[in-house]
């Protein structure tokens, strides 16, 4: 840390998703043949009634402050739709905080529910931003290992085993980076872990629509109430809507929580951008938009077939995470020539001109995550580049 910065940032490290965009960015704006494969954003565009709403919006005048919570029509809009992914079952809008962005909703259910010392279990390989925003919380993060076998999740015997034991956990399904999916019954079993031992949940279902099985993927909320006393929920517009630039995220938590965050909010950011409120509220609301989602989940499902099919074909002893949901592929090099995953991205950009995301990242070196949220002929040369470059290095 540098002289003079807060102690509050001795932690603080940059995210190397954003990083490795950034090098792929200059790369490709010095002229170089570089495939980034490393964002982990949709390569659609909004579809075109959220975008129009967030259009009509402004027209309309609405580019003043909204209200710290979130507009009313799209909390309700979030509430309804959220209702009907988990069999009708009653959701309250008042217990929901609208915020610039998932990020800023973990983020604020982080500092309203953990302080000094806490800790808090992120089963891992985990998303970059989780033990950052834990750090900046001053609480303690703990990366859990989840099993090969088991797609890299962890169990609630994995949890027990945590000493001390945890203030919370954060639950990302689908994972990003692995693509895992909980089923239904672990989600539950962890709820009920949850419950009883008295530890915070924070279930990030970002992913949640980008499911490859049947309907949305399994949630905390398809759980009964009993079970949802220490659960936040967080979602958004961002990947299944392709609105990753719109800002809008959400957070659904018991009211004492929603209550404390929507309190921090307000002394931070105060409400989210407000035109992009109508915009994702549309992208709820509107039925002819789930027509749009199901299209664009579609092709990601091709995509992923195209990634795992061509991996298991030229590269049969290659071990990958069997991607369920999100859009993010997830494989060990530490076989092609005893490589480490940082090692593997910088070469593979180096030599071969395609960027991908090291495992350290995200708590194991051993692997490397591809991002599938590209053109299929892009992702198709990249593939090309990678396979050579791994047959390579095994000879």
């Amino acid at each position: 840390m540098s002289d003079g910065l807060s102690p509050n940032l001795q932690h603080l490290e940059t995210s190397t998703t954003i990083a490795i965009s950034a090098e792929a960015k200059r790369r490709k704006a010095a002229g170089e043949d570089v495939i980034d494969l490393g964002a982990g954003e949709p390569d659609f565009p909004t579809p075109p009634l959220p975008a129009e709403a967030g259009i009509k919006a402004i027209r309309d005048g609405r580019t003043h402050y909204p209200a710290n919570e979130g507009i009313l029509e799209l909390r309700a809009a979030a509430a309804k739709h959220l209702s009907l992914l988990s069999g009708g079952r009653p959701v309250n809008a008042d217990h929901i905080v609208v915020s610039s962005g998932s990020k800023q909703s973990l983020f604020n259910a982080c500092f309203a529910l953990f302080g000094p010392g806490d800790v808090v279990a992120i089963p891992a390989p985990a998303w970059v931003s989780y033990p950052q925003i834990v750090h900046l919380a001053r609480g303690r993060p703990v990366l859990v290992p989840g099993e090969l076998e088991w797609s890299l999740k962890v169990s609630v015997r994995d949890l027990e085993r945590m000493l001390p034991a945890p203030k919370g956990l954060i639950l990302c399904s689908p994972c990003n980076p692995t693509g895992g999916v909980y089923t239904h019954a672990e989600i539950k079993a962890i709820a009920q872990w949850g419950r009883d031992r008295k530890v915070w949940v924070i279930a990030d279902e970002i992913y949640r629509r980008i499911h490859y099985g049947t309907g949305p993927a399994p949630s905390f909320l398809d759980l009964p109430d009993e079970l949802l006393e220490r659960v936040v929920v967080i979602y958004g517009v961002s990947k299944a809507y392709a609105m990753t630039g719109w800002r809008i995220g959400l957070g659904l938590a018991p009211p004492a929580v929603a209550k404390a965050m929507c309190a921090l909010q307000s002394h931070t950011t105060s409400g989210a951008n407000h035109p992009a409120q109508y915009a994702a509220a549309a992208a709820f609301a509107d039925e002819r938009v789930e027509a749009d989602v199901a299209r664009m989940v579609a092709e990601f499902r091709k995509r992923r077939d195209l990634v795992v099919n061509r991996f298991r074909q030229e590269l049969p002893g290659a071990e990958f995470v069997e991607p369920l949901g999100a859009f993010y592929f997830f494989f060990r090099v530490d076989s092609f020539g005893k490589i480490a995953g940082t090692e593997f991205c910088t070469r593979l950009v180096t030599q071969s001109g395609v960027a991908l995301v090291p495992g350290a990242a995200f708590g194991d070196d051993r692997w490397v995550r591809l991002s599938y949220a590209a053109a299929t002929p892009d992702i198709v040369r990249a593939l090309d580049r990678i396979i050579e470059f791994a047959k390579k290095l095994g000879d």
